[in-house]
């Protein structure tokens, strides 16, 4: 027998007795399964000659543009309908050319209005863009785009991006990937934008440090669909607006959680027969937010903390303490959760505590081994997880609900850190004016919307495998700009309908 065969055995040997010792103290073993991370691998081109790189390069774009062929007219039926401003005898690009240019700069990740000129203003780019969107007609400036967004409704830009979700519903795309046969919308928000000065009156403003220093910023509100095989689709976004406050008081301001309620109205009478579940940070953990969501229809995971309804967080942590029944214990993924759960406690809030709300609150406490990679010694490590649930918990729903609704909240967070640093930019405004700026935001939105559904195609699984996703959206960039492609295959591919695309499980 081998080093490397005995190190195995005694590696098996001693998840055996882990195993043994847990279900001795109780634990079962979780059907539910963390996602592994993968890994790109470490190895060079496996192309030998150019024509071998040619071809793999055409075979990978055409890939890439059956999704493209399968999303972009549906935005652009919605995008045609909005009204041009702009003096017909003096047109020189379309409204339609411009917003292909526009979401084509975020589809390839371009960082600033300069880079997309320098970067898709070259003759193989466009040569290659015209084939696969025969619309495409002119290859517009870049400021262009910035003076018609100044002046359009932009509202509208994000009104298509409902309704290709809406398509994709109406299609079956997702029914394979729902949890609990609802729609899991995470909802938080972030700081998108942030100066010392004043460059528009809608900002909100705040002050910072020993001086009390000005700040003025732009906040927004994200909603992003969650399904079950990871895929993360951008939805909605409400900013944070100081304009309706302006007149009323010089101290009050736009917050997140007035936001929420108009964010929510919006959500429910765009999609007012989809069935919902949202999971929102503690922020959200109130009566009127419960009250919102419950009447509405949604169901809900909110995390809860000690300082979100102090009443309610010591009656459920005392009825739980004496509810020993209602306990669960798992090992999933190499650490151990013990849940404990509550039902129907009664919290009132309110003028005289007139409004009621029944909560359903759970905890998961979950402990692991981690082994220091400098010393090799090993520590356990602990940490607590408290959700309000929108459905009574029971031992057949406890897992599911925790893992797969209140930790995938999580990904809304992974979603602002992906948009922000690796390749959106999402916190560069693209514009000063307050209207273009949103407008952009709308159009990196669509970017992101259809690089997730390339990342998550089974056309790409090989190469995102290979490349990752950063790597394979760089890589159909430089396989566009390098060279003219095949354009006779493209265009077919452009006449073709016949083809489908389906999501990686």
């Amino acid at each position: 027998m081998t080093r490397a065969e005995k190190r195995q055995e005694k590696r098996a040997q001693e998840e055996e007795l882990k195993q043994k010792k847990l279900e001795a103290q109780g634990f079962a073993f979780s059907t539910q399964k963390y996602r592994e991370k993968q890994t790109i691998a470490n190895r060079k081109c496996h192309c030998a000659t150019p024509e071998e790189e040619k071809l793999e390069r055409q075979i990978n774009v055409e890939a890439a543009l059956k999704i493209y062929r399968r999303t972009l007219p549906i935005l652009l039926k919605r995008l045609s309908k909005i009204k041009d401003p702009r003096q017909s005898k003096k047109i020189k690009h379309s409204l339609t050319v411009l917003m292909i240019y526009g979401i084509l700069m975020f589809v390839y990740q371009q960082s600033s209005l300069r880079s997309a000129n320098k970067e898709m203003s070259t003759a193989i780019f466009f040569k290659n863009m015209q084939a696969m969107f025969p619309d495409f007609e002119t290859m517009p400036h870049a400021d262009t785009l910035r003076r018609l967004l100044e002046r359009i409704k932009v509202e509208e830009i994000e009104e298509s991006i409902l309704e290709l979700f809406e398509q994709l519903v109406k299609k079956k795309k997702f029914r394979n990937y729902l949890m609990n046969k609802r729609y899991v919308i995470a909802i938080d928000g972030t700081k998108k934008f942030m100066r010392n000065e004043q460059w528009t009156e809608e900002t909100l403003v705040r002050h910072t440090g020993k001086d009390k220093q000005e700040q003025y910023y732009v906040y927004v509100l994200e909603a992003v669909v969650i399904f079950e095989n990871g895929m993360t689709l951008p939805l909605m976004s409400e900013f944070l607006n100081n304009e309706e406050y302006r007149e009323v008081s010089s101290d009050k301001q736009d917050c997140e959680r007035k936001a929420f309620y108009r964010f929510a109205e919006r959500i429910k009478k765009r999609f007012p027969k989809l069935k919902i579940c949202v999971t929102m940070d503690g922020l959200y953990a109130c009566g009127p937010v419960i009250k919102t969501c419950r009447e509405y229809g949604w169901d809900y995971m909110l995390v809860f903390k000690e300082g979100s309804m102090k009443d309610g967080w010591r009656e459920a942590m005392g009825l739980i303490n004496l509810t020993p029944e209602n306990t669960l214990k798992r090992s999933c993924g190499g650490r151990n959760q013990v849940y404990r759960w509550i039902n129907n406690i009664e919290y009132t809030y309110g003028n005289n505590s007139r409004c009621k709300e029944q909560l359903h609150v759970v905890v998961c406490e979950e402990t692991w081994e981690e082994t220091s990679q400098t010393t090799g010694k090993t520590t356990t490590k602990s940490t607590r997880y408290v959700w309000i649930s929108g459905k009574e918990i029971t031992k057949t729903n406890v897992e599911s609900r925790c893992l797969k609704i209140g930790r995938y909240r999580w990904k809304i967070e992974n979603n602002f850190l992906v948009m922000k640093h690796q390749g959106y930019h999402y916190e560069h405004c693209f514009s000063y004016n307050w209207n273009a700026m949103v407008g952009f935001h709308y159009l990196m939105q669509i970017g992101r919307f259809i690089n997730v559904l390339l990342a998550h195609s089974e056309l790409l699984e090989k190469k995102v495998s290979e490349l990752g996703i950063n790597g394979l959206l760089a890589y159909i960039f430089r396989a566009c700009t390098a060279d003219v492609l095949d354009l006779t295959r493209i265009t077919s591919i452009v006449n073709d309908n016949s083809y489908q695309w389906r999501l990686v499980a």
